[in-house]
């Protein structure tokens, strides 16, 4: 290893991820590792767009989208454009979590009210059941 390039097993050690993970991600054209042999060897350039990777689906974006945003990286207008569409993409997203953010803490609340009463019900049935 130099210091500037990383075998599979170290970077799948450094972001906690399996070499199928990486494989995966350069078959989908989102990592491009320096082929020596049979060996692969990760640059900087490869470990961050890995960060970005891992960070994008974090947040839930497709595969797709982060292809489309790291590809923005390449425009020569010092990632300008690159940033403007993550800033739409991210506000999209963060408008899709919050809604199910939303939908979530409706069900809950939903299902705390059934246990509630299936509980009340179960208590009745107890009380009866003891009486008789």
């Amino acid at each position: 290893m130099t210091e500037e390039t990383l075998t599979i097993r170290e970077m799948c050690a450094a972001f906690e991820v399996t070499p199928r993970t990486l494989r995966f991600y350069e078959s989908k054209e989102l990592l491009f590792p320096i082929r020596d042999g049979q060996k692969r060897l990760y640059t900087r350039r490869d470990r961050a767009r890995l960060k970005l990777i891992l960070q994008g689906k974090r947040f839930g974006f497709s595969l797709e989208d982060i292809r489309q945003l790291l590809d923005l990286y390449d425009m020569g207008d010092q990632q300008q454009t690159q940033l403007e569409k993550t800033y739409e993409k991210g506000l999209e997203r963060l408008a899709a979590m919050e809604r199910q953010r939303d939908e979530l803490t409706e069900a809950i609340a939903d299902l705390q009210k059934q246990l509630t009463w299936v509980e009340q019900m179960l208590v009745s049935f107890r009380q009866s059941n003891a009486a008789e």
